[in-house]
C-alpha cells in the first residue's frame, strides 16, 4: 500500500491539516452508492448519502483533494462564468429554474456545510466581488445584477467610488457584489469533508483508480486494479480529471471538456499597514476580463492570485511575473511581489461554459464542465447528485440532463486551447455589445 501520494507544491499542501492515506480497495465490496472521485462533488455526495444512512463507498485514484478541488484559488463564487440565469431557464425550463436556485444558493450550501461539521478550512464568508475593468463592463455588471435579483438573490451593483473603497484601488470602474461568497483553503476543505463523510459511515479508498464501470442487471460494477465494487447507484465525480488517470474510463464524457491548466500562486503576508487599505473587507475578487485578474487573502494575509500565459516555455516563471505585474498595476503600494508558492491544476472548459449533467444509466449520474467555478458549484451539485441516487423524484432536482458532446479531434483541440487566451485578451479591449 502506498504511504503517500505526491501533491503539487502548493500553499494548500503546506498549510492544510494532514490526512493519512486511507487503504486502497482490495478484493470485492458491496455498497448502496459508489462514488468515483474524492473532490468536492464526490465528498459532498458522500456526506449527503451517508447522512441518509446509506452505505457509501468513494474510490479516489490518488488522494482526497489531489485534483482540482485541492489546487484551485479557493474562491467561493455563487454565479458561473457565462451561463446567466435567464439562459438556464430558456434552455432547460423547470430544470433550468431549479439549477438557477442551486447556483444562487451554492455558496451558502458550502459555508453551511462548513459550519454544520465545524470544518477547519480557513472559511471566510466575506463576500465575492466582480469588478468591471471598463465602463462598458459596468453595464454588463448591471445586467447581471438585475438578472440575479429577479430570481431573488442578493446581487448588488457597486459604483466606481464604492469599488475603490472596497478594493483600496481606483483601477476598476464598478461591479457586481454578492455577499454570500467568500473563500476557503480548498485542500483543507476537501480533507475536512472526507472526515465528515467517514464520520457518517462512508468508506473512502484512496490510491484506487476506477478502471471501468458497467451495468450488470440491477447493479453497477466498478473495477479497480485490485478489487471490484458492486453498487445500486453510481456517481461519477471526476470532472476535469475524468480522462487523466484512466483515459478509457468514460471517454465520451472526458472528451466533452478541454482540461486547461490554471496557475495559482501566493505572495508573502501583506504588512498590517497595507492590509487595512488593500481589500479591507477580505472579499474574494475576480474581475470581468477573459484574461482574468483574481485575488483574495488567505488566513495568513497572503494574497492568493494567479494567471495564464501562452506557450510552454518557462511557464511557471512567466506566469509568476505576469501575476506580480497585474497586482502592482492595481495596487502600486504593493509593488512587485515575490511569489512564495506557484502551482497549477486542470479546470474543465467546454464550448458554451454551461456545466453538463449526464445520466449514465439507471441510477447512474455524472457532471462535468466546471469552467472555473467548481468550488461552490461542485459542492452543491454533489448534494444534488446524491439525492438523485437516493431516489428523489427528478422533478424536484436541479439536474438538467443532456447527452455528452465530445469535441471532434479532441487531442488537437486540447493542444491549441491555450491560444484561446490571445482571443480573450483582444475581447478584453472591446466594450461588450449589450
Amino acid at each position: 500500500m502506498p504511504e503517500t501520494v505526491e501533491f503539487p507544491q502548493s500553499l494548500w499542501a503546506a498549510t492544510a491539516p494532514e490526512r493519512p492515506l486511507s487503504p486502497p480497495l482490495q478484493g470485492s465490496a458491496e455498497t448502496d452508492i459508489v462514488i468515483i472521485g474524492a473532490g468536492f462533488t464526490g465528498l459532498s455526495a458522500a456526506i449527503e448519502a451517508a447522512r441518509d444512512r446509506r452505505s457509501v463507498t468513494v474510490l479516489e485514484g490518488k488522494a482526497v483533494g489531489w485534483g482540482a478541488s485541492g489546487r484551485n484559488n479557493g474562491q467561493v463564487i455563487p454565479i458561473l462564468t457565462s451561463a446567466e440565469p435567464d439562459a438556464w431557464v430558456s434552455r432547460y425550463g423547470d430544470a433550468g429554474r431549479r439549477m438557477v436556485d442551486l447556483i444562487g444558493h451554492s455558496a451558502d450550501t458550502l459555508f453551511d456545510l462548513v459550519r454544520e461539521f465545524d470544518m477547519q478550512a480557513e472559511a471566510e464568508q466575506s463576500g465575492w466581488f466582480q469588478p468591471a475593468h471598463s465602463p462598458g463592463r459596468v453595464k454588463l455588471s448591471q445586467k447581471r445584477v438585475e438578472a440575479w435579483q429577479r430570481y431573488g438573490f442578493p446581487a448588488e451593483l457597486k459604483d466606481a467610488a464604492e469599488t475603490a473603497d472596497l478594493l483600496g484601488s481606483d483601477f476598476w470602474y464598478g461591479g457586481m457584489y454578492n455577499r454570500t461568497g467568500g473563500h476557503i483553503n480548498p485542500l483543507a476543505l476537501a480533507r475536512a469533508m472526507a472526515r465528515a463523510a467517514e464520520g457518517l459511515g462512508a468508506v473512502i479508498h484512496e490510491a484506487t483508480p476506477a478502471t471501468a464501470y458497467r451495468r450488470d442487471g440491477a447493479e453497477w460494477v466498478i473495477e479497480t486494479p485490485d478489487g471490484i465494487v458492486r453498487a445500486r447507484a453510481l456517481i461519477l465525480a471526476s470532472n476535469a480529471y475524468t480522462g487523466e488517470l484512466k483515459p478509457r474510463l468514460a471517454p465520451r464524457i472526458a472528451r466533452s471538456v478541454v482540461p486547461v491548466l490554471s496557475w495559482q500562486m501566493s505572495t508573502p503576508p501583506v504588512s498590517d499597514n497595507l492590509r487595512t487599505t488593500l481589500l479591507p473587507g477580505r472579499q474574494a475578487v475576480s474581475d470581468t476580463r477573459g484574461d482574468l485578474r483574481f485575488f483574495r487573502y488567505d488566513a495568513r494575509n497572503r494574497l492568493i492570485t494567479g494567471g495564464a500565459v501562452m506557450g510552454s516555455h518557462d511557464v511557471a516563471n512567466r506566469v509568476r511575473a505576469k501575476a506580480a505585474r497585474n497586482l502592482a498595476e492595481a495596487f502600486p503600494d504593493l509593488g512587485m511581489s515575490e511569489m512564495t508558492h506557484v502551482w497549477s491544476g486542470y479546470i474543465g472548459m467546454n464550448r458554451d461554459r454551461f456545466p453538463r449533467v449526464h445520466r449514465l444509466g439507471p441510477d447512474g449520474w455524472a457532471w462535468i464542465g466546471c469552467n472555473g467555478r467548481g468550488v461552490a458549484l461542485g459542492t452543491a451539485l454533489g448534494r444534488e447528485l446524491a439525492r438523485a441516487a437516493l431516489g428523489w423524484p427528478e422533478a424536484e432536482l436541479a439536474l438538467p440532463l443532456t447527452e455528452p458532446q465530445p469535441f471532434p479531434l479532441h487531442a488537437i483541440v486540447r493542444r491549441v486551447a491555450p491560444t484561446y487566451l490571445a482571443w480573450l485578451k483582444r475581447q478584453d479591449l472591446r466594450e461588450p455589445d449589450l
